[in-house]
């Protein structure tokens, strides 16, 4: 599974890469968000209810015009409310993800606001500290993938404050007392683009 995630978030890259940039110069910038995570309920193997988590992640990008590509690396930490069949709650589940994304800019002449769609592929490593009840601490990498959508605000001319909402999900998750469960997320994120 992970060679096959690694190779597919490379022709990825490949494909958005030298076609996306060849009508002009591309310009590199950096990128950090913050937002809430909305953990969907597993139903698969255990029953877990989730809390409202957060969501951090940073990029380095380059800007083509409408097009953008960006490697991504994100953090996300919830803590479960309840592992229903069990009646028993805690701890948390956290993950660590390395996305490969692509931006589409719906830009507008004479706007400050520039809307987008956006999509990635990548490699997220799931870890579960359960209770001790339920089983050991373990973790999973599997493949992941993310859609997006939002709008981006230019205060300043180097400057774009981001806001948008992304859904991310995975493929099942095998990690100690957790089995087959597809990780999926509601993501509401504000933050900074800042051109180098």
């Amino acid at each position: 599974m992970k060679k096959t995630a690694m190779a597919a978030l490379a022709a990825a890259m490949l494909t958005f890469g030298p076609s996306a940039f060849e009508a002009e110069a591309a310009d590199p910038y950096a990128r950090i968000g913050i937002g809430p995570g909305f953990l969907s309920d597993s139903e698969h193997g255990p029953d877990i209810e989730f809390k409202t988590g957060v969501v951090v992640n940073g990029a380095i990008g380059l800007d083509g015009g409408p097009y953008r590509v960006e490697g991504e690396i994100g953090y996300q930490e919830n803590k479960v409310d309840r592992w229903a069949e069990l009646a028993i709650d805690g701890d948390e589940v956290s993950i660590l993800s390395f996305m490969g994304n692509g931006y589409l800019d719906l830009e507008m002449p004479g706007s400050l606001v520039t809307p987008y769609l956006m999509g990635g592929i990548g490699l997220a490593n799931v870890d579960f500290d359960a209770p001790a009840a339920v089983g050991a601490t373990d973790s999973d990498t599997v493949f992941a993938w993310q859609l997006g959508l939002g709008v981006g605000f230019r205060p300043l001319p180097r400057v774009t404050v981001d806001i948008g909402y992304r859904y991310f999900t995975t493929t099942d998750v095998d990690a100690g007392p957790v089995r087959d469960i597809e990780i999926a997320s509601h993501d509401i994120l504000a933050g900074v683009r800042i051109a180098l």
